[in-house]
């Protein structure tokens, strides 16, 4: 299983305005959504040269990877060295071909969430469909089944609970960032919010 290590320099590890914690805060728009894993579906569609309709069984199947990241969160914590297992983004892209015109995509989950990101940060090497979170099966209140891990960006675009990504020409914003939230959310530049 291929391992993604760390591109950032360790010695710059924490943005600005952000606080260690030893474990990530659950936030949730709601109820933790139920699922039955002989149902689960993961959709990929949108503008793009084909689409995917994966069952769990086809999701573990597929070659995985694990990555160690620190995890941000926009309400100013940040969790060091987070391990996260699952597909590449990059594998499932490379099966899917998105059009030059497709420049978002909206992900969603089970539970009503959305968030847009923008195709340059949703295609980065070191982003997966994580369906394990440090050595073990993600638990329902961080994502289960499956949770998008983007760790260049804040954690609302870390999407919990995903069921369905659309590759899209323009915006549209997704459950945070209808909220005011910044439409690319970099930690590292403060992308909070909106100005």
């Amino acid at each position: 299983m291929p391992r993604i290590d760390t591109e950032r320099d360790t010695s710059q590890r924490l943005p600005s305005g952000q606080r260690w914690m030893d474990a990530p805060l659950v936030y949730d728009i709601g109820a933790v959504p139920p699922v039955d894993l002989a149902e689960y579906r993961l959709r990929i569609h949108g503008a793009a040269a084909s689409s995917l309709d994966l069952s769990w069984e086809d999701i573990l199947a597929l070659p995985r990877a694990t990555i160690v990241r620190d995890f941000h969160c926009v309400t100013f914590w940040s969790v060091r060295d987070v391990a996260w297992e699952g597909l590449r983004v990059r594998d499932l892209l490379d099966r899917v071909v998105p059009d030059p015109e497709a420049r978002w995509v909206l992900v969603r989950g089970r539970d009503g969430y959305s968030t847009s990101v923008p195709i340059e940060d949703f295609s980065r090497p070191d982003n997966l469909f994580a369906y394990r979170m440090n050595g073990a099966p993600i638990l329902p209140e961080h994502g289960h089944p499956l949770r998008l891990v983007i760790p260049s960006l804040y954690a609302w675009k870390s999407a919990k609970y995903v069921d369905e990504v659309e590759f899209i020409a323009h915006l549209h914003r997704g459950f945070w960032e209808e909220r005011g939230y910044h439409d690319r959310g970099d930690p590292w530049r403060e992308e909070r919010y909106r100005t």
